[in-house]
């Protein structure tokens, strides 16, 4: 076999029509987070996104589209099952008017795995878009697994995606397959709006130093060579953590990454 790097690109490049958004629905953007691997908060960073953006008055959507690791519901302490009623789903609302979709919310249990193949978890993804009523959104966004698998796939070729948001971390191997996520939105061509470098850093609560955990970073240096916006970087921050495991992700002041973010993208 031969040795090529875009091995199974010619099913890719056979482009499905972009699906329809329910009727009752418009959304102006559509947003994607999207990282090379686990383990570097992507879906924190789709979080701190979409409640900065509704902090400064837009109406926001979240699609949890890491459909067998599914973690925003948690984040946004949102629980219960999503009405079905005669013209589509019913997201659920955080706090603060964030809409919610996720397949946690259909589960009996939060605990419970979703083990399915490749094509229904794309096809679960779909029906997020067609059949959920989001109503009016000006952002909705979409926070896909990691990896450049089925579910991305899906939703670079099926939604009308208005760009991507990478997230990665300083350690080298992150760096590495971060820029497989990359090339795959650059032959998908689907723009990418900008990289951000989490765990960049714990701070010294005390002094206020900062400390370098998983070595220096590279988020600028991959934003330089792959010419995309460098949106900044997020140190280790504990009580976002445990905002996050209590539910209460929109009680955190994210103002000093989310001001610069939400004015770069909502231009």
């Amino acid at each position: 076999m031969e040795n090529d790097a875009t091995c199974g690109s010619d099913e890719a490049q056979i482009l499905p029509e972009k699906l329809v958004l329910n009727e009752f629905s418009t959304v102006k953007n559509v947003i994607a987070i999207m990282s090379g691997k686990g383990g570097v908060g992507k879906s924190s960073v789709t979080s701190l996104m979409a409640c900065g953006f509704r902090k400064k008055g837009f109406e926001v959507g979240v699609l949890d589209a890491d459909i067998t690791g599914p973690s925003l519901p948690k984040m946004f302490g949102v629980k219960g099952n999503p009405e079905n009623v005669a013209f589509g789903l019913l997201p659920l609302e955080s706090s603060t008017g964030i809409k919610v979709m996720s397949v946690n919310l259909l589960m009996p249990h939060e605990d419970d795995p979703v083990i399915w193949r490749g094509p229904l978890l794309g096809k679960m993804v779909g029906q997020f878009w067609t059949d959920v009523v989001w109503t009016d959104l000006d952002y909705l966004f979409v926070d896909l697994p990691p990896g450049t698998g089925d579910v991305p796939l899906t939703v670079m070729q099926s939604l009308p995606l208005n760009g991507l948001i990478i997230v990665t971390s300083p350690q080298e191997l992150a760096v590495m397959i971060v820029n497989k996520a990359i090339k795959m939105a650059n032959i998908m061509n689907i723009p990418i709006l900008g990289l951000v470098e989490n765990m960049s850093a714990a701070v010294c609560p005390k002094c206020g130093e900062e400390f370098q955990l998983f070595g220096p970073g590279h988020g600028k240096e991959i934003s330089e060579r792959f010419n995309i916006p460098f949106l900044g970087s997020i140190p280790i921050d504990p009580k976002l953590s445990m905002l996050c495991d209590q539910g209460r992700v929109e009680d955190y002041d994210s103002s000093f990454f989310t001001d610069f973010i939400t004015g770069q993208l909502a231009k």
